[in-house]
Formats: structure tokens, C-alpha cells, sequence
């Protein structure tokens, strides 16, 4: 039974302060939580995040180093074939590629996606010394890679001058799409030297034009814009 030292109440074990003049009840046999140590830190540190300059450092140096000591291996040791051109062409593509989220965030979409272009196209004439022909790379590996940042150039460039919602870059892509397809199919009848006529593209022509025609009309009427909006949440 312990008793209060400032009143003299009779107090229960369980109590923290006295009930009666609200002094703080204190037991000598238990430890004070205030005053022990704490097995954890009191200051909350902050890791300092990493900066875009040094992660450029890191994502180069690994490239680098990757590119060089594979090139060196297959010199050196695995010499019956130029394997390391695909590694270096590999390495050429994730740095072009990561080039504007680490160094410049501010470059052109158009630029990028040039860039990108540029990249994989080296990258597909690096393999041509692996397979020991070129014929496939300027038949199909370089007009198909041209063809591909030709239609992705579409959306910057033309952003310019139109503003895009969601509804007009949906017409946009549903117009490249099958546009993109039938260049596709023709390119490789060319390549093949088969005659000038479109099979698989058709349908995917045929599936576009109805959905365009029903974004074309979604679009002129105001209230189908309107409640497409509403419906879809945008």
C-alpha cells in the first residue's frame, strides 16, 4: 500500500497521480521511462536522396564498363565471332534511352524520340557484322525502324499547333494505327518482291475506320462528348 507524499491519500498500485491533488505518484523500486536510455535513436535522420548528376555517373560508368570488358573478352578470348557488338549496341540503346530522365529532362519529346530512332537503328547495323549480311538491315531493319519514328514523331510535332484531349489523341492513333500497318505490309511484300496488295493490314484498316468514324462523331456532338467524359471520368 503506498500512501501520497504531498496529502497523505491512501493511493492503488495501478494509479500514476494522486486522485485528490493530482501530484505524480512515483515508485522508487520501478525505473523512471523518462530518464532511462532508449535503444533506438532520438534523432530522426533523413537520408539525402541521390542526385541526377551522380546517377548519371553510376548508369555511365556501368555502361562503359560493361561495353569495354566485353569487347575485350570477345578480342581476347571468344574471338570466333563479334558477339560484343550486340552488348555494345545494347549499351548504346539504355544510355540513349535513359539519357533525357538522368542528364536533360528539359529535350525535346521530338528529340528523344529522334535520338531513339538513331539508336536502335545503330544498334540493328551492329548486328549486321554478327549475321554476316547487311541485306536485311537495309531492306527491313532501317525502313522499319524509319517508319516507326516517322508515325511517333506525329504526336509531338502536331502538339505544337493542336491541343491534344483524350478523345482527339484516341482519333490520332485509331488515324496512325492502320496507316502504320499498311505501310508495314507493304515494305515487306517489297523486301520479299511480292506483289503491291494488303491481307492482314485490311482488317485491322477496316476495325479502325469504324472506330474513328464514331470518335469523329462522339467529337462534333457536343452532348456525346459531354457524357463520354462523364462516363469515363475525364
Amino acid at each position: 500500500m503506498s500512501y501520497c507524499v504531498n496529502c497523505g491519500v491512501e493511493l492503488e498500485r495501478s494509479l500514476k497521480v494522486c486522485p485528490l491533488c493530482n501530484t505524480p505518484v512515483i515508485n522508487p523500486n520501478e525505473p523512471d521511462k523518462d530518464t532511462s536510455p532508449s535503444p533506438y535513436p532520438s534523432n530522426k535522420g533523413q537520408v539525402e536522396s541521390v542526385k541526377r548528376k551522380d546517377l548519371g555517373i553510376l548508369t555511365s560508368v556501368v555502361l562503359t564498363a560493361t561495353a569495354v570488358t566485353c569487347l575485350l573478352l570477345n578480342l581476347l578470348i571468344f574471338n570466333s565471332l563479334l558477339w560484343s557488338l550486340i552488348v555494345i549496341g545494347s549499351c548504346l540503346c539504355l544510355f540513349v534511352f535513359t539519357f533525357p530522365a538522368i542528364f536533360y529532362s528539359r529535350m525535346p519529346v521530338w528529340a528523344m524520340l529522334l535520338a531513339d530512332g538513331a539508336a536502335v537503328a545503330v544498334f540493328l547495323y551492329l548486328i549486321t557484322f554478327v549475321t554476316g549480311t547487311d541485306a536485311w538491315f537495309w531492306q527491313l531493319g532501317l525502313p522499319i525502324v524509319a517508319l516507326i519514328t516517322v508515325f511517333a514523331e506525329v504526336f509531338p510535332l502536331s502538339g505544337q499547333f493542336f491541343h491534344y484531349t483524350i478523345l482527339s489523341s484516341a482519333l490520332c492513333l485509331f488515324i496512325e494505327m492502320p496507316a502504320f500497318c499498311v505501310a508495314l505490309e507493304l515494305l515487306i511484300r517489297h523486301s520479299l518482291k511480292q506483289p503491291y496488295y494488303i491481307t492482314w493490314s485490311a482488317i485491322v484498316l477496316t476495325v479502325c475506320i469504324i472506330i474513328d468514324f464514331a470518335l469523329i462523331t462522339i467529337l462534333t456532338k457536343k452532348r456525346l462528348r459531354s457524357e463520354v467524359r462523364r462516363r469515363l471520368h475525364f
